[in-house]
């Protein structure tokens, strides 16, 4: 690290989401943040110790109650928050649902659990949580699929 403290070196926020399509609709969220009303795919930050692919099916599970299968990483995107500065490296995953639990208390923050379609999302551009969204929508709908083994989780005790 070339004597930089590990505390001191800028890391972006490691994020995850999900496509879950059925029937040409996709599971979607529509959340409270910081008092708007906006509409996401089941996403957020990885967690010490998890692997990507364990991060995207908790997130879903915890925010729409649906257990999820990941069949595909769909993509790999950066983006910068236009408001507040963030950066972001977001790994795109699709799903296919298993199981609905409705009664699972869902995370703080979501509001309703919504299955739309591709043009409903579109219609609803203004109201999306980022761009991200309809992107990784468009790139799984033109075919864009890598396998989850170009993913590595190497877990070491070493430290």
């Amino acid at each position: 690290m070339n004597g930089a403290d590990e505390e001191t070196v800028w890391r972006p926020h490691v994020t995850v989401a999900t496509i879950v399509p059925d029937g040409g609709r996709f599971l979607l969220v529509e959340e409270d943040i910081r008092g708007q009303m906006l509409i996401n795919q089941p996403a957020g930050h990885l967690e010490p110790g998890e692997s990507l692919v364990a991060a995207a099916c908790r997130e879903t599970l915890e925010e729409t109650g649906w257990e999820v299968r990941p069949d595909h990483l769909v993509a790999v995107q950066q983006w910068v928050h236009p408001r507040y500065g963030r950066h972001f490296v977001r790994f795109t995953f699709a799903a296919t649902a298993l199981a609905h639990h409705a009664d699972r208390r869902l995370d703080d923050g979501i509001c309703e659990v919504l299955w739309l379609k591709r043009d409903e999302i579109a219609a609803a551009s203004a109201r999306l949580r980022s761009p991200l969204i309809l992107s990784s929508i468009d790139a799984w709908l033109g075919g864009q699929r890598l396998p989850l083994s170009a993913l590595a989780y190497a877990a070491d005790d070493a430290g």
